[in-house]
């Protein structure tokens, strides 16, 4: 199954009842095994879960923690890419070049890397001695 497929298929499960906004994420391990995520909102906001959040503990759950290639589709008029935080959350588990592909429900894509998502990202090398 296509990670497009995957997120597509998965939008339709999230729970988006405040902004009515929903959105699927997919990820291909390096298994060949494909993680999906939807958003989940709550009515206090900051409570929510991103659509990539979920793909990404659908992943770690199941044992794996490197993906190489990734999905986000949304009901949106271009391309929407993922909030910085989530940026940041795959960051951490895929390499700069692995591909992601931003898609619309009417067939817009735009293909971009995880690195053009977040150029100079925070990584432990950072962090000194560890």
């Amino acid at each position: 199954m296509t990670v497009l497929k995957a997120a597509t298929e998965v939008r339709e499960n999230a729970y988006a009842p405040y902004s009515h906004f929903k959105v699927g994420a997919a990820l291909r391990g390096k298994s060949g095994a494909v993680y999906r995520g939807c958003n989940v909102e709550n009515v206090a906001y900051p409570e929510g879960t991103c659509a990539e959040a979920g793909a990404i503990a659908a992943m770690v759950a199941a044992g794996e923690t490197e993906f190489i290639e990734a999905c986000v589709i949304a009901d949106s008029p271009s391309p929407v890419p993922p909030c910085g935080g989530c940026r940041q959350k795959l960051a951490e588990f895929a390499r700069a070049d692995v591909p992601v592909t931003l898609a619309t429900i009417d067939g817009k894509a735009l293909q971009t890397t995880v690195g053009e998502l977040l150029p100079g990202r925070f990584d432990a090398s950072h962090m000194g001695g560890n």
